[in-house]
């Protein structure tokens, strides 16, 4: 019951991963994603195995369809995951297992896979899709965004009991190996993909100063400083 977008920004070369589901912490489980690597997310029925093993592959230069294969061979319970990989041109590889409950599927496109599961239909991955497309010079972390909107909007997730709401949703996106450019998640909230964008666009807001004070520290305002400079452009 969970739907994600992982992607390649083709102008910058970052790589990002957005997710929402209802599950709940679903951004500390995205350990699959390096920077100048490549991305996989394994889910339904996860196996967290699988995503280090794969980065670990496309960091020795093996191309995603191989790595499934390898994902695959490794793994006994290999239907019932859901998995999708991009290398770090942008090149793309997803599977979505038999034993995943439906309506399950994926769409991989120009530097992108779009994937879920437990979702109302095809529509959700089709909406997930249109919404990273919808401006394709924007930042990576807004398309991102607007993927999960997109996805929410076409009707989410389901269950038996009909609609399910997003609980947890996250978005991270890299372009140094050492830490994200982008790492921001609500870990529990009853619509937790508009929670999301509140904590992404206050984020962004920062995002400058949290950079630049690590850069050149003899310069560096202090944070009291820098909000009140937020508060004067208000």
């Amino acid at each position: 019951m969970t739907y994600s977008i992982i992607a390649r920004c083709p102008t910058t070369g970052r790589l990002g991963l957005g997710i929402a589901t209802f599950s709940i912490g679903v951004g500390g489980r995205c350990e699959g994603i390096l920077a100048g690597v490549g991305i996989c997310k394994t889910q339904a029925y996860t196996n967290r195995g699988n995503d280090p093993l794969a980065i670990e592959l496309l960091a020795q230069g093996f191309g995603p369809a191989h790595v499934l294969g390898v994902l695959e061979q490794n793994d006994p319970n290999h239907a019932y995951r859901q998995i999708a990989i991009i290398d770090r041109e942008g090149n793309g590889a997803a599977h979505t297992g038999s034993g995943t409950r439906p309506w399950s599927g994926h769409k991989i496109g120009a530097g992108y896979v779009a994937f879920g599961n437990v979702l109302a239909g095809p529509q959700v991955i089709e909406a997930i899709a249109a919404g990273f497309m919808a401006e394709p010079d924007g930042a990576l972390e807004l398309r991102l965004l607007a993927a999960l909107e997109g996805g929410r909007k076409a009707g989410g997730q389901v269950g038996a009991q009909g609609h399910l709401t997003e609980r947890s949703a996250a978005i991270r996106v890299v372009a140094d190996p050492d830490y994200p450019d982008i790492d921001v998640r609500v870990d529990l909230h009853d619509d937790a993909v508009a929670e999301l964008r509140r904590v992404l666009e206050e984020f962004k807001r920062y995002e400058v100063f949290y950079r630049e004070r690590g850069r050149d520290p003899s310069t560096a305002i202090t944070q009291a400083q820098f909000v009140a400079r937020l508060e004067d452009r208000a």
